[in-house]
């Protein structure tokens, strides 16, 4: 446990040590994040000029006539393509994760997972790649906004069964009331102070800490797989108090609705992405296409142009996102907040402390720049946290809260 004065704290600190291997981190994996863009804008590129793509066309359109067959022989074959070259920036990821202490798993485990997400990669890419093209077919002018209605619900879809379809292929999860019934009676206080009903059997608390030791909580699925989950490594670094607040600030997304708006915002994001890169796909074929041995927009082969499209604007598109996401883990931020108000004793503190031992445990970087802070953070710095947290005070400034009335 994190010494007790840290709780009363208004500023986000770190020790000497810590505070170098945390710019030191931070400068990694920012510098990380912009390379692998690069290499991975690189590759298609490449791929486009060594006409990678028409090669796997033909042995897909050689093997079968059926177009659904010739979907799932060629989307994993360029799917793998692209992953086996950009290997190595996942690996260099891995090894910066070791190196800092963010994770404990080995290379087999690592590898292995790397596997079951490429195969699954290659189940769910086939179908979508055989709706998108068959839209293509039928609609060379169309295709964008007839394949986002059929996205739209695929989206919604894959929200719905990750929880209990995709996570537990990669973390074990148990109920939080079977191996922290304390902690759960206590999260029922908070649950009845929001005026909710959250049943036991929606929180779970996954076994991050075989794999990871960083620290995090999250608001997964919709409908009937909504579902809290704690990661067992908060619980065990956290007191009840610090724990009560971050599932407080998950509650918030829960009772906000942040899971439909980010759905919403996704779908209206996919909408944009597909009109822009359709523009993209037809300049780049009318100029291009012919070297690049594309015979038009419906060809399989046209594939690694529309990623090349979707990887530049997702790229630009970040700040964006990012100040989107900050707006809502702001807001549960303040729900966090009030939610525990009067349950958590010294309510602001034991939040700033969660915070500091959050930013301490990932070696968070106390003061980073701030074009890092609006291109790549998707909450707060935790410094803005630990401050906030430990202002926020509306009942002692006669001011009504924003959520928790």
């Amino acid at each position: 446990m994190f010494p007790a004065l840290l709780l009363a704290a208004k500023t986000y600190t770190l020790p000497p040590d810590k505070l170098a291997k945390a710019i030191e981190y931070a400068a990694a994996r920012n510098r990380l994040h912009f390379i692998a863009v690069a290499y991975g804008i690189l590759v298609l590129v490449a791929l486009l000029a060594w006409r990678v793509a028409p090669r796997l066309r033909n042995l897909a359109e050689s093997a079968t006539r059926r177009r659904i067959l010739q979907a799932y022989i060629f989307a994993p074959l360029l799917l793998l393509t692209i992953d086996a070259l950009e290997l190595p920036i996942s690996l260099y990821g891995h090894h910066l994760s070791l190196k800092f202490e963010q994770s404990i798993q080995g290379w087999g485990s690592w590898f292995w997972d790397w596997t079951k997400g490429e195969l699954l990669a290659f189940a769910l890419a086939g179908i979508a790649i055989w709706v998108l093209y068959g839209a293509m077919r039928r609609s060379p002018r169309r295709w964008w906004f007839y394949f986002w209605l059929a996205a739209a619900p695929m989206v919604v879809f894959l929200m719905f069964i990750e929880p209990f379809a995709i996570e537990p292929l990669f973390f074990k999860f148990e109920p939080l009331a079977a191996t922290q019934p304390a902690l759960v009676a206590a999260i029922e206080k908070v649950v009845a102070r929001g005026g909710l009903e959250i049943p036991p059997d929606r929180m779970f608390e996954m076994k991050a800490s075989e794999k990871l030791k960083s620290l995090n909580a999250y608001v997964t699925g919709i409908g009937a797989s909504k579902r809290v989950v704690v990661w067992d490594n908060t619980i065990e670094k956290m007191n009840t108090g610090q724990t009560l607040f971050v599932f407080g600030h998950e509650m918030g997304h829960y009772v906000l609705g942040h899971v439909w708006i980010g759905i919403g915002a996704a779908v209206l994001g996919i909408l944009i992405f597909l009109f822009l890169a359709f523009h993209a796909m037809r300049w780049a074929l009318t100029r291009y296409g012919a070297r690049w041995e594309i015979r038009d927009v419906s060809d399989w082969a046209s594939m690694p142009v529309l990623l090349l499209a979707l990887a530049v604007f997702g790229f630009l598109s970040e700040p964006l996102s990012s100040s989107f996401s900050r707006v809502l883990e702001h807001n549960a931020d303040i729900y966090g907040l009030e939610v525990i108000h009067g349950i958590v004793p010294n309510s602001s503190g034991e939040a700033a402390g969660a915070f500091q031992i959050l930013g301490e445990v990932s070696l968070d970087d106390p003061n980073p720049s701030s074009f890092i802070e609006f291109w790549l953070y998707d909450h707060p710095s935790i410094g803005e946290r630990v401050r906030f947290a430990s202002e926020y005070d509306p009942w002692g400034k006669g001011q009504p809260p924003k959520y928790i009335r």
